[in-house]
Order: structure tokens, then sequence, then C-alpha cells
């Protein structure tokens, strides 16, 4: 106890504070969520997301070069189709948006590129799966799940990403791999995700909001806590390689409980509302923007985080080599 006790020891020198430092930001545990459209011929900003860009494929090398060029080692790719239909037919095409960023980018760079798998920006309903007598059809669209991975997968994607939520998901894409050849492509589960109010600016990026209803059918709502636990379980079950908890501020419990419950990696996705409420404060003088970023990313890695999907990576990059 004080005063034999001082707690101000460790703190009053720079090198003392580093070197008692618990969790430290590191650049390669931060993956950049890119997004490609092939309906531009130039990169537009997203209203909604100050900073980020909605690219053409035309501009897949460049963007990838620079994100490898200050240090980022992981991508997430999401893709804008020319066209949308009723079964999400360009998520599985082998020629779709994102199979041919995939392609482009392992063209010019050796990052680790992960694909999101769902069908919500395809489908020209929003929702994330086929549609029978006005709701989401599980076991129909777990067919389509499987036949992305493989397309995903055989385009060079090195992780697929699972975001829909549809039960079995896992363990349909790990079988469809598997008997594909495709035994090495992991998979990064969206395991716990959330039916989010942060998740807006998203939508305006990909246009993927839900033309009728919304997604409180497959996605989990705010207040559960030992359901995160039970598909995080089920997830692990079914052959996930990586668990996910999405967002991730909001759920920084949901973290710390993963962390203690499971040995798999658990990655935190900081999503766009996360991203465009920091920018919008700090545009107005409310914070600082590096503090808050910093701080906001730190305390995902404290709870339990082994890996962090955020839109601020590349600035975050920056920051750690000065």
């Amino acid at each position: 106890m004080f005063p034999d006790t001082r707690m101000r020891r460790i703190r009053r020198n720079p090198a003392l504070r580093s070197l008692v430092r618990e969790t430290s930001l590191q650049k390669d545990k931060l993956i950049l969520p890119l997004f490609f459209d092939e309906t531009i011929d130039r990169r537009r900003e997203i209203p909604s997301m100050p900073g980020i860009y909605n690219n053409p494929l035309s501009d897949v090398e460049s963007v990838i070069s620079r994100a490898a060029g200050e240090g980022i080692g992981s991508v997430l790719l999401f893709g804008v189709p020319g066209k949308k239909d009723g079964v999400g037919s360009g998520a599985y095409a082998d020629d779709g948006v994102v199979q041919k960023a995939i392609k482009r980018t392992k063209d010019v760079s050796d990052v680790l590129v992960i694909a999101d798998l769902c069908l919500c920006e395809y489908t020209d309903h929003g929702h994330c799966g086929c549609i029978s007598h006005g709701d989401v059809d599980n076991d129909a669209t777990l067919e389509l799940y499987a036949e992305t991975a493989v397309s995903l997968a055989s385009a060079g994607a090195d992780v697929v990403a699972p975001s829909g939520m549809m039960d079995g998901q896992v363990a349909a894409i790990r079988r469809a791999l598997d008997d594909a050849g495709l035994k090495d492509t992991a998979i990064m589960a969206y395991s716990a995700k959330y039916k989010s109010s942060f998740y807006g600016p998203f939508r305006d990026a990909v246009h993927s909001a839900p033309s009728k209803g919304d997604r409180s059918g497959y996605q989990m709502q705010w207040g559960n806590r030992r359901e995160a636990m039970q598909e995080m379980f089920l997830d692990m079950e079914e052959g996930a390689d990586i668990l996910m908890v999405k967002p991730a501020m909001p759920y920084l419990d949901i973290i710390r409980e993963a962390r203690d419950r499971f040995d798999l990696p658990i990655a935190a996705y900081q999503v766009s509302g996360e991203y465009s409420m920091i920018k919008a404060a700090a545009a107005n003088g409310w914070l600082n923007e590096n503090d808050a970023v910093m701080e906001s990313l730190t305390s995902l890695f404290r709870s339990g985080a082994d890996m962090a999907i955020t839109y601020f990576a590349e600035s975050v990059a920056k920051e750690l080599d000065r």
C-alpha cells in the first residue's frame, strides 16, 4: 500500500513505460478492407466514409502495391458487380469482380488475400442468401456459398471469410473446398456477427441495404452473449480456422470471452460505422483522430483479439513507422 507501493514509478520514464507496456499495435496484425467496383472507371470516395474509396478494377495493382509498400500484409476484398440478380450469381462467377481482383493482386504482390464470402453485394434484394417464400432459404444458400468458396479459392484467395450467418455455412464450405482439392484454403468465419447499426456506411459502399425487411432473421441481436459463444463453438467444430467478432468496440466483452474460451485465433472487425464516427468527430475538432484510432485498436488487442480488420490500417501503419 501507499507510500511503499507507488505505481507511478513505472510511468515516469518513457523507456520504462515502453518496457512495461502490455499491449502494442503491430502492422502485421492489421487487415485492410478494400472495395473494387466493376461499374466505375475511376476511384470514387464513399461519402459516408471519408478517405475510403470504391476502386475500379484497373486500379487493383496500384492500390495493392501502395498498401504493401506501407507494410500491410493482409487485405480483405469486397466487390460491387456490374449486374445483380435474385441468387447473387456474380459472387460465384469465375469472372466475378472479386475473382478478377484476387488474380490481379496475386500478379503484383504476395500479400495475404482474404475474400469476403456473401451474397448481399450481389443480390438485387440485398439479402445474404436466396429468397424462398419471402424469407432467406438457409439450406439452398449453403450450396451457393460452397460454390462461391471454390470459385474464390480457385482464383487464388488464401482465406475465405463467410459472413452471411447461415447455419452450417462453415461445414458446407469446408467440404466443398476439400472436395475441390483446396484443402489449404483457410476459413475466417464471421462467427459472432451482430445485426448492428454500425454497418450503414459499408452498405452505402456496396449498395447492399435490403430492399425489404432486415437481417434480424440471421444476424444476432445486440444483447446476446451466450448465443455468440454457441455460434463460435459451432463454427470451430465445423472447421473454421479463425473466429471473428463483428463489430468490434461495442462487443469487447464478446472478444474477451471468446479469447478465454477458444484456442483458435480471434479476429475483430472495426466496422465502417466505427471508422466514420471517429472521422466525423475528428473533423469537428471533438477529438484527436490519431489518438482515438490508436486507442480504439489497442482496446481490441487488449481484449484478446489476435488481429484487427480496420479501415485505418494504412494510417496506423504509417504512424507505427514514425
